[in-house]
This record gives C-alpha cells, sequence and structure tokens, in this order.
C-alpha cells in the first residue's frame, strides 16, 4: 500500500485501469450523435479525469470546444451542502450538445445543478460524464450518462480528487486509511 504524507493509501482504481476506460469512454461518447459538443469540467475535482478523457476523445477523433466551471458544495469538509456556482463559464450554450465532465456522482445536487443550469440557458442536450458513481449516496434522481467506474461507498482521493486540498496529485483512486 502506498504512504502519501504519512497515510497509508489503499489503491481502489489503478492509473493504467483509468486510462484504460477514459478510452472506453472517449469511443462511447463519440459514438454519439453530437454536434458542435462543448465539454465543461466540474472544478475542481475533475481536472485531471477532465484532462485525460478530453485527450482520450480527441485520439478517438472528437475536437470539442473546453469550458470550465468551478462549482461547490464541500467547501474543505467532507459532506455536502449548499451548491454554488463560483466561476461562470464564457461560452454561451444555446442550441449547443454539452457534457458535463465531473468527477464523482455521489448525492447528485451539483451535477443536477449544473444540468439544470445549462438546460436552462439553452444547451441543445446536456449529458453527464464522471470517473465514479457512488449510488448509495444519491440524494437526486440523477443517473450519470457515461460512467467510469462504481465506487463503494469510501471517501476516495486521488486522481483529482481531496480530502481537505489534499491528495489531488495521486495517479490513482484510493481510500487513505485511519482518519485523513
Amino acid at each position: 500500500m502506498p504512504v502519501v504524507r504519512g497515510k497509508e493509501i489503499e489503491v481502489l482504481y489503478s492509473a493504467s485501469a483509468i486510462a484504460r476506460r477514459n478510452l472506453e469512454l472517449a469511443k462511447d461518447i463519440a459514438s454519439r450523435d453530437y454536434e458542435d459538443l462543448l465539454v465543461i469540467s466540474v472544478l475542481k475535482g475533475s481536472f485531471i479525469f477532465a484532462a485525460d478523457l478530453i485527450r482520450a476523445m480527441h485520439d478517438v477523433g472528437l475536437s470539442p470546444e473546453v469550458e470550465f466551471i468551478f462549482i461547490s458544495s464541500y467547501g474543505a469538509g467532507t459532506t455536502s451542502g449548499e451548491v454554488k456556482v463560483l466561476r461562470d463559464i464564457d461560452n454561451d450554450v444555446a442550441g449547443r450538445d454539452v457534457l458535463l465532465i465531473d468527477d464523482i456522482l455521489e448525492s447528485g445536487k451539483t451535477l443536477k445543478f449544473a444540468r439544470e443550469l445549462m438546460l436552462s440557458r439553452g444547451a441543445k442536450s446536456c449529458s453527464l460524464a464522471v470517473l465514479l458513481d457512488k449510488s448509495v449516496r444519491r440524494k437526486v434522481d440523477l443517473e450519470a450518462d457515461y460512467v467510469g467506474f462504481d465506487c463503494p461507498d469510501y471517501f476516495v482521493v486521488g486522481y483529482g480528487m481531496d480530502v481537505a486540498h489534499a491528495f489531488r496529485e495521486l495517479p490513482f483512486v484510493g481510500i487513505v486509511k485511519g482518519d485523513a
């Protein structure tokens, strides 16, 4: 088990498994009839997943525009709270196919908020791609269109995801053993 910052981290999904799954997701996305695709990465947690997935999308022939939205529902803690936009996108989504990319679909509140926001702004469609789906924690009726992996009911870190701003740099998804 790797030790990072004095904590043992159990690897849940390895870097190589994630890379393979990103290519599979990109192929699935490419098989859809998206026109004028705008990919929006939900920051902060999705930045590594979004970058790798967008590169995989390029490898399978897609050339989406890329945007970023900074939405927070956690703050520095580990439980979901009020959803708010901290930094909005610059592009107009009216009439466009939008793909929201996020690290994890857990309660569903953040992605439901973001999807409804894009549709209210006139997006033609708004699909969801998530690295992890932790359906056991769902609080709203929402399913992702593209899912990397099902996530067991553990607080996970790595590959962009953090606990109190730590462990984002890990190239894998893992579980912190003991107190984080």
